[in-house]
């Protein structure tokens, strides 16, 4: 399942050798607004998943033209677009889509004639995959060892692709909690889907999902894999991001983990696309993405198309990763009890200051400005900064009325000490439990 244009599939052997006879700036005339027309509706009639609404779909792109509904449309991008939304207005069907692509079509046509530009074309493609690192946008460990993917796009599963994902889940197979963030993620491959998820099961198969393709009339399933290369981990809680961007694939793969309640899914409701299909050319300068297949959940046997896959937590997209970092480390703190967490309580300390900043007025700040023996405290502009001797100066985020922390140094915070009402030096402390303190110099 794809949100993004891949070429796929070509109409018939002879459209390869035709030449343009126009080019991406010419306007668009009636007699070719026919003849895309009449092709989309041929291909509907033939591919779409749904007969019956591709039938519809058909008589009212046919209605239209011969009431002039489009008559006075000569841009062909707008053309496209109206195409597009009429469709859609019918089969509410997001994936389904008409676009203006000579460019595009020139360059499958010379890739199906000519042995170089076939090699040409594959080498672009290779690069633009390339380019995007497969999907595996960002792969690190935030602070309470939660491991954070960012994947953009499920790939299709090839030697590179493999090892990308290889290197990421390994990466974060020493992890208490995964984060995997679909939030831009329109889709993809169910390949990539099937080996991901394979590492977030043991090695006793799970079934996924079902597939239906009206073409050759056949079903498939997807299963996770009796091997994946590394450490699986079936044990680590994981949430899952989305937004009203997370499409097809992405909503596959969110659909999937939901209801085998392996993932906890935190954000919007996403788009809505489950058909998958390919892009097919229509004219010399127009193609159409046709849904020709559908997904069949084994659990629900049904899917998510034209509702979305609904969060278990709904908060809004831009929330969402701040929401499941809390959300985590809340989570192993209550099921570890009082005993060794103090590093799970430090980080989520940190990321509950990051959710409302604390406000400590001027005259407190600057009160608290001084010398404490290798450490120093500086008020500038309404702001803290701390400095230890030899080393940058940083500024002091508040916690709290009293205690600070640096966003350049994780590990180490500090409180102030007061007695009587007077600040008398400060505490060092530090994400392993240590402590030290300085006392405040006297001017």
């Amino acid at each position: 399942m794809k949100k993004i244009f891949i070429p796929l599939i070509l109409l018939a052997v002879g459209i390869f050798c035709q030449s343009l006879t126009q080019n991406s700036t010419d306007k668009l005339s009636g007699k070719e607004q026919k003849e895309v027309i009449d092709s989309v509706t041929t291909i509907l009639e033939a591919n779409y998943i749904f007969p019956e609404v591709a039938s519809k779909m058909n008589d009212l792109l046919h209605d239209n033209y011969k009431k002039g509904s489009y008559k006075k449309i000569d841009d062909p991008i707008q053309f496209a677009q109206v195409l597009t939304e009429d469709l859609q207005s019918v089969s509410k069907d997001l994936h389904l889509r008409v676009r203006f692509d000579p460019d595009g079509i020139s360059q499958m046509r010379n890739a199906a004639v000519s042995t170089e530009d076939s090699i040409a074309f594959a080498k672009s493609r290779l690069m633009a995959r390339r380019a995007g690192n497969y999907g595996f946008r960002e792969v690190r460990i935030l602070d309470g060892n939660i491991g954070y993917l960012n994947l953009t796009g499920f790939s299709n599963v090839d030697e590179e692709a493999g090892a990308a994902a290889q290197a990421a889940m390994n990466f974060l197979s020493n992890a208490d909690a995964l984060i995997i963030d679909l939030r831009q993620n329109g889709g993809g491959s169910p390949s990539m889907i099937q080996l991901i998820t394979s590492y977030l099961y043991d090695e006793h198969p799970v079934h996924l999902n079902n597939f239906y393709s009206r073409p050759d009339d056949s079903h498939s399933q997807t299963w996770t894999l009796p091997y994946v290369p590394g450490k699986r981990r079936p044990d680590m809680d994981v949430y899952v991001l989305t937004s009203g961007n997370t499409f097809s694939a992405a909503e596959e793969f969110s659909y999937n983990l939901r209801n085998l309640e392996r993932a906890t899914l935190i954000g919007e409701t996403t788009g809505g696309g489950a058909h998958p299909g390919g892009t097919q050319i229509a004219t010399e300068r127009f193609t159409v993405w046709v849904p020709t297949g559908r997904a069949i959940n084994p659990i629900t046997n049904t899917n998510w198309e034209g509702v979305g896959v609904k969060p278990h937590m709904e908060v809004s997209a831009n929330e969402a990763l701040q929401v499941a970092k809390v959300t985590a480390l809340e989570t192993l703190i209550a099921r570890s009890g009082t005993e060794n967490n103090f590093h799970l309580q430090w980080a989520l300390d940190g990321y509950k200051a990051e959710e409302g900043p604390i406000t400590i007025d001027a005259a407190t700040l600057k009160s608290y400005a001084g010398s404490y023996g290798p450490r120093k405290l500086r008020f500038e502009n309404g702001k803290l900064y701390y400095q230890r001797e030899g080393n940058p100066e940083h500024e002091l985020i508040p916690m709290s009325s009293n205690m600070f922390m640096i966003e350049a140094v994780p590990y180490f915070r500090i409180r102030m000490l007061e007695e009587n009402s007077k600040i008398v030096g400060l505490r060092g402390l530090y994400s392993n439990g240590r402590t030290d303190e300085n006392m405040r110099s006297e001017n």
